[in-house]
């Protein structure tokens, strides 16, 4: 093909300098995709293409209009294309157009979506051995919202921790820096259980020197010796600091503070435990049913972000959480105050993404009228919380005057005075400001509007002079502004009427002073769009210089929206105030799941753990509501580590350093882990990580290999968590073996699910009882399932010679008969049987086998080494190893 030249040439040599997929270049009124760019495009939005020629040659062409860009450069990125906008300038030779910014999922400010956009990097320094100047964490993480203009930084230990982090915060873009890229499991993971878009930035903005010259550029260089974090973590910021400003996203001045996000006053939360809860998001992926989208009742989206950031990450800080608690309190009881407070709230738009609009310089006149109407609610919001005495004596009158009041007010004047009521949504066009704002403006519009009098009554004047009728004046792009006469009476116009148009049924004309007049018009319409353009500038300029005034303001209105949230939802579902304390005591009185109990009659449960009674193991029948109950325990235990109320009659909490569950694997099996590995993995994670101060929920652990193998794994777990960790931990179980355990270590309390049997028709009754359980009630599970009924009938009859501790015999074999062997339970073998009613199986020549038989010397071995091995000193892991070596040597 020959090489393309003018606008599609043009456009392909930008497209070489970038490298973004796509891109989006601006040729009049449109932005325009050429080439197969303009096939894709109109592929993925239900675009029509049209040809463009070029030298020859056709070109598949696209385009959408200037104005509705935006939503269409969402979707292209929301889909994982990168795409460069390149806008067009005017040149002494004609127009000309540059990249102005490549538009990421990290990157795009012009989101709809209420949730934070986070743009992350991760580095790895444990092979550069660039490790923290504090904790020694290898890993170094940055987080930056464009949209608000959010810059955090967190560390991490290894690659699990930083995956942590990462799913925490959920961004929507990951920079990996040079080592990180070759850690497939953490860049997998990023892919599949984040969904985040992985972006190879240059390897030289990770460099060391120039990260940290570029985050003391930015934040300065004392605020970054006070965040006392490694070189990896700085490099991380540095390299988002650098795609930031490479993209052209153009809000650089918006990120005016950087905070570290240090674990001692957070509570662990790791990516299995925020799943298994279902904090954001079910364990179907569906944001309903969630536990934030339960207690969710904010009014701004940037309440919303807090509110989920609490959850994600609950606190330690005992002063913190009570000063929390006074307010949710207070706002609580004020039910008139609070829907006063929510109502204003519901005025108020997001002024962290306004400030980064304003300071990426894509703020309209709009955007500064909700800056303007935002600003005035805080005063409002003061006023309503000093006007009630619980309100104005709680830590909430503190949380509005934090931001400078009289700053906001001066700032609130001058957009007031400024902008005008109803603006145009283009900045270009004049009418953007109101009258006494600057006098040079006033001019110009005052001369304007003399003017647009003269042409607006000139129609009725050439009436009445010239006893013309069907008169009227207008202008359009083709002829200007003219004087349309019908035919009938065109023949009597005045001599100075010159024709410019005949049409079916009238002519057109102009005249000398209408042709100065559009003249002068036309020249004041640019004046006053220019000087209306130049006055916006300066004043949108004004409103980016006090971008972190802006979020200090709408921070304070989101942690008032999101305790007013708590409060409502407390107040809604008779949820009450938890006594927080340092100490081990657990103990709430009538429990419920806060998700549950929205959908259900839920049965109120209690708990009780202390220093002496630390570890429970919970038995019960299937479907009983188990996992229900611990992670009740765990959901109140969180909402009160986040300032919350929660569902009990009453509850007492020791604060925990961090909340760990292993529920189940649903998602790794399609990832190619087996449910057992992953299974004891999280076990591992447990084990390493839990600390005397955690809390635990163990559903179920060894249940994915055979049965000796997983009892003796959860045998051994349960010694160490009791002997060892020490966490306050609840460990449900179907092996009742467990149970035992109760009698020979302090710290361990059975209790059960209670079931009621009569009959044959067995009831849950969904009540927690001291005590272990004596049956799992499988069988009447498996019935209600709609198992066929002669497997039913047949487990029962199986169930029953089990219990009796007699020979169970196998039918089929292709005969009608029952085939005459038995199941050895001590053996987990059929033999041949003496009777199929409970004689002693027989060895394989038919005779019994001799009482007195001694064990062979390699089975003794065995024995020998099984005793030597200290379980209470012996990993869990370790120990699992050690039994299945011992089991292979039995079985050899």
């Amino acid at each position: 093909m020959t090489e393309a030249t003018g606008i599609v040439g043009e456009f392909l040599s930008l497209k070489e300098n970038t490298d973004a997929e796509l891109l989006a270049m601006q040729c009049g009124d449109f932005y325009e995709f050429f080439d197969e760019d303009a096939e894709i495009v109109a592929d993925e939005l239900d675009l029509k293409v049209s040809k463009k020629s070029s030298h020859g040659s056709s070109y598949p062409m696209a385009g959408v209009p200037v104005d509705d860009l935006t939503p269409y450069l969402k979707a292209l990125v929301e889909r994982g294309y990168r795409v460069a906008v390149a806008d067009q300038y005017e040149t002494d030779s004609g127009h000309a157009r540059e990249i102005v910014r490549v538009v990421t999922p990290g990157t795009l400010l012009e989101t709809t979506d209420a949730d934070a956009q986070y743009l992350a990097a991760v580095v790895d320094g444990s092979r550069s051995g660039a490790g923290s100047s504090g904790a020694d964490a290898d890993y170094g993480l940055a987080f930056a919202d464009v949209t608000t203009g959010r810059f955090l930084v967190a560390e991490a230990d290894d690659s699990d921790d930083a995956l942590t982090e990462l799913y925490r915060f959920d961004p929507v873009e990951v920079l990996p820096g040079p080592d990180a890229r070759t850690d497939d499991d953490l860049l997998n993971a990023v892919r599949e259980r984040i969904g985040a878009t992985l972006t190879l930035h240059e390897t030289e903005a990770f460099a060391p020197k120039r990260a940290d010259h570029a985050v003391r550029e930015q934040f300065g260089t004392e605020t970054v010796e006070r965040l006392s974090v490694g070189e990896p973590t700085v490099a991380a910021a540095g390299a988002i600091l650098d795609y930031v400003e490479e993209t052209g996203a153009g809000v650089l001045a918006s990120m005016t503070r950087i905070q570290a996000h240090h674990g001692d006053d957070h509570v662990t939360l790791d990516a299995t435990t925020q799943r298994n809860l279902e904090l954001t998001e079910t364990m179907q992926g569906e944001r309903e049913g969630s536990l934030f989208r339960t207690i969710d009742h904010t009014e701004t989206s940037a309440g919303g972000r807090l509110l989920k950031e609490w959850l994600q990450r609950p606190r330690r800080s005992l002063e913190t959480l009570e000063q929390r608690q006074e307010s949710v309190a207070a706002l609580s009881t004020a039910a008139l105050a609070r829907d006063e407070l929510r109502d204003e709230l519901g005025e108020a738009y997001d002024l962290a993404r306004l400030a980064s609009k304003a300071t990426h310089g894509s703020a309209d006149a709009r955007d500064l009228l909700s800056v303007r109407d935002t600003l005035a609610v805080l005063p409002t919001l003061a006023e309503i919380i000093q006007s009630n005495p619980d309100l104005a004596e709680s830590p909430l009158a503190e949380i509005v005057d934090r931001p400078d009041r009289e700053a906001a007010a001066d700032l609130r004047e001058t957009l007031a005075e400024a902008l005008a009521e109803d603006p145009p949504s283009t900045v270009t066009q004049g009418g953007l400001l109101t009258r006494g704002y600057d006098p040079e403006l006033d001019e110009v519009i005052e001369r304007h509007e003399e003017v647009r009098e003269w042409l607006d009554t000139l129609a009725e004047r050439e009436k009445r002079q010239y006893n013309l009728s069907h008169v009227t004046v207008d202008r359009n792009k083709t002829d200007g502004y003219y004087i349309q006469v019908g035919k009938s009476a065109a023949d009597g116009v005045p001599d100075h009427y010159e024709e410019i148009k005949t049409l079916k049924n009238s002519k057109r004309f102009t005249t000398d002073e209408l042709e100065e007049k559009e003249r002068e018009i036309l020249r004041l319409e640019e004046q006053r769009g220019d000087l209306e353009y130049e006055l916006f500038e300066e004043l949108r300029e004004e409103v980016a210089e006090r971008a972190e005034l802006l979020q200090d303001v709408g921070r304070a209105l989101a942690t008032v929206d999101a305790l007013a949230s708590l409060a409502t939802h407390a107040a809604e579902n008779r949820w009450v105030q938890p006594n927080l304390h340092r100490g081990d005591r657990l103990a709430i009185d009538q429990g419920r799941h806060p998700v549950v109990e929205q959908t259900t009659e839920f049965v109120p449960n209690d708990v009780e753990m202390d220093e002496d009674r630390g570890f429970l193991v919970v038995t019960g029948p299937n479907m009983s509501g188990k996992s229900t109950y611990m992670r009740q325990v765990a959901c109140i235990v969180l909402l009160a580590q986040i300032g919350s109320f929660v569902p009990a009659k009453d509850a007492e909490i020791g604060l925990v350093d961090g909340i760990f569950t292993r529920v189940g694997a649903l998602d790794e099996l399609a990832q190619g882990r087996s449910t057992f590995m992953v299974e004891m993995s999280e076990l591992s994670n447990i084990l390493h990580t839990a600390t005397e101060d955690s809390l635990v929920i163990l559903d179920e652990v060894g249940r994915g290999t055979a049965t000796y193998d997983g009892i003796s794994i959860a045998w051994a777990a349960t010694e160490y968590l009791h002997n060892e960790v020490q966490a306050k931990t609840l460990f449900a179980t179907h092996y009742h073996e467990l149970t035992g355990l109760a009698e020979e270590l302090p710290r361990v309390a059975n209790v059960h699910v209670a079931a009621d049997e009569s009959d044959g028709d067995v009831t849950f009754l969904r009540t927690v009882r001291d005590g272990p359980t004596d049956r799992s009630y499988g069988i009447h599970v498996a019935g209600l399932a709609g198992v066929p009924d002669p497997v039913v009938d047949r487990s029962r009859t199986v169930l029953e010679r089990l219990r009796e501790e007699k020979a169970i015999e196998a039918k089929g074999g292709g005969s009608s008969e029952p085939v005459q062997t038995v199941f050895d339970l001590s053996s987990g073998q059929f033999r041949g049987s003496a009777s199929a009613d409970g004689g002693s199986p027989a060895d394989d020549s038919g005779s019994e086998p001799d009482a007195g038989e001694t064990v062979e010397p390699e089975a003794k071995d065995v024995l020998e080494d099984l005793e030597s091995i200290d379980v209470n000193t012996t990993p869990p892991i370790e120990l699992v190893s050690k039994v299945q070596e011992l089991q292979e040597r039995l079985e050899d």
